[in-house]
């Protein structure tokens, strides 16, 4: 097949080229940097390079495809984030109808049910709707959950705070996703011969806060180490404090606030929170260490 993979050389976009090429097929991967081309073809990919905000270039790096699989990055600027997200996917979904590819298979995340309280989330919120709208595609949407790797961003508060929190609290249970499990969920969904819309949950592991702060804190040599659940406002200064643009910030603090409340989890657990990823917490957690 024909396979169009955007993302660049990104921690999903890496893993699922390799494995889609090691099956045969004839893979395009999509990205903005030049610097990456040679990466890419070594691979043994051929590369597109250009900006997805360019409807034309899309077009150009979609024809003649029998199935794309699509991601936003996961920062779109500093303002205006949820807009630049779903504009990204209106794009995409342009160059879609356009070159009239038969199969999509879109990376999502647990919560994009929802249109409210989700924080950045809701971008993908809105891409879904639009992808539905989409006649004569099949789409997959792979809803994935919360990135084993953002606690990487955590490791300067554990060092110098003796810390790991969060603004919600450590008995709420968390969809966890490893890029690696998103990635063989994606190839298994570009080759299958599917009809109309489907969603599927792409998790790792489902855990708490409080497991988090134990798996992680024992293979970091703290085995104590306590999970504090903080308060939004305290979350927010942290962050921003850390060098995250204050738009971004509150999305992430909002974010927090639908896990607390469940608006995030709440589709996946009516769907009888799937559990389908082979990386557990504690395989991650080796992972951690070894960048601690």
């Amino acid at each position: 097949m024909k396979i169009i993979v955007t993302g660049s050389l990104g921690n999903t976009a890496k893993p699922l080229a390799k494995q889609l090429i090691a099956e045969g097929h004839d893979i395009t991967v999509v990205s903005s940097s030049e610097a990456k081309k040679a990466e890419i073809e070594s691979l043994g990919a051929k590369a597109a390079i250009g900006s997805i905000t360019d409807i034309n270039f899309l077009v150009k790096a979609f024809e003649g495809a029998n199935a794309v699989f699509t991601m936003t990055p996961p920062v779109m600027g500093e303002n205006n984030i949820v807009e630049n997200t779903a504009k990204a996917g209106k794009n995409y979904a342009e160059a879609i109808r356009k070159t009239k590819v038969k199969k999509v298979v879109m990376l999502s995340s647990v919560g994009a049910d929802s249109p409210v309280e989700n924080g950045p989330i809701k971008g993908l919120h809105h891409i879904e709707e639009i992808y539905n709208e989409l006649e004569n595609t099949s789409v997959t949407f792979l809803r994935a959950g919360y990135f084993y790797i953002n606690f990487f961003n955590d490791i300067p508060l554990i060092k110098n705070a003796g810390i790991i929190g969060g603004n919600y609290p450590e008995n709420i249970n968390i969809p966890l996703t490893h890029p690696t499990d998103i990635a063989k969920a994606a190839a298994e969904e570009l080759v299958k011969d599917t009809e109309g819309k489907d969603i599927r949950y792409v998790v790792s592991d489902s855990r708490t806060p409080s497991d988090f702060a134990k798996v992680l804190g024992t293979a970091t040599g703290n085995p104590e180490l306590p999970w504090v659940e903080f308060t939004d406002e305290q979350s927010l200064e942290g962050m921003v404090q850390a060098g995250l643009p204050q738009e971004m910030a509150e999305l992430y603090v909002e974010m927090g606030r639908g896990m607390k409340t469940g608006v995030i989890q709440k589709d996946f657990i009516e769907q009888g929170s799937p559990v389908d990823g082979e990386i557990k917490l504690e395989d991650f957690a080796k992972e951690f260490a070894s960048k601690f």
